[in-house]
């Protein structure tokens, strides 16, 4: 008996080397669908974590905000007004007694620029009792005071080191002014406070 086959309407097909392209294939996709579920759980445990952190955080704020406020009603009760205030008063104290101005002199002129010198100073006490000092400063050149700054955030006794206003001079250092002035706001940390040595002078 004879066959004939028209190869041209059933064309051979090699079905072995089908089946190795579609299983390989699929074995990638199943690779790369099991890393992206794998990075996906990761990813969820990670935020889970996080959360928790987070709540946790959180719940301790409240603690505090709710004992700070409570300490705060019984401080304001009249019974406790006096003892409230003479704690003001003689944190401020401290605080005030630990300003020397021999010793804040000296650490502004360890960091003071050429070209650049002090106007005014004004020291005085935040409502955290922190110090501040109030620096009017002039010289003749915007970069003076940005050196001025990063040397003050560079030493130990200034933070927050802050220029909160420049003004330039009208008549200029024609008239033997400066050419610009700058308001400088900064934390002041006396050398008592990190070693105990401190005073006022």
């Amino acid at each position: 008996m004879r066959l004939d086959i028209n190869l041209a309407s059933q064309p051979y097909q090699n079905m072995r080397t089908f089946w190795v392209r579609w299983i390989t294939g699929l074995a990638v996709l199943l690779v790369i669908t099991l890393g992206l579920l794998s990075y996906t759980a990761s990813r969820l445990i990670d935020a889970h974590h996080q959360q928790q952190a987070i709540d946790s955080i959180q719940t301790s704020i409240a603690a505090l905000t709710d004992r700070e406020t409570k300490a705060k009603q019984f401080l304001n009760q009249p019974d406790n007004r006096a003892t409230r205030d003479r704690s003001q008063f003689l944190n401020e104290v401290f605080h005030r007694k630990a300003f020397s101005w021999t010793q804040v002199f000296q650490d502004l002129e360890r960091v003071m620029p050429a070209r650049l010198h002090v106007i005014s100073i004004h020291p005085e006490l935040t409502t955290s009792n922190q110090l501040e000092i109030k620096l009017v400063v002039g010289g003749d050149s915007h970069e003076r005071a940005l050196e001025l700054v990063k040397k003050m955030e560079d030493s130990k006794r200034f933070q927050d080191t802050l220029i909160n206003q420049e003004s330039r001079s009208v008549s200029g250092p024609a008239s033997g002014g400066d050419a610009v002035q700058f308001d400088i706001t900064a934390q002041y940390v006396p050398e008592g406070t990190s070693n105990g040595t401190g005073g006022s002078q």
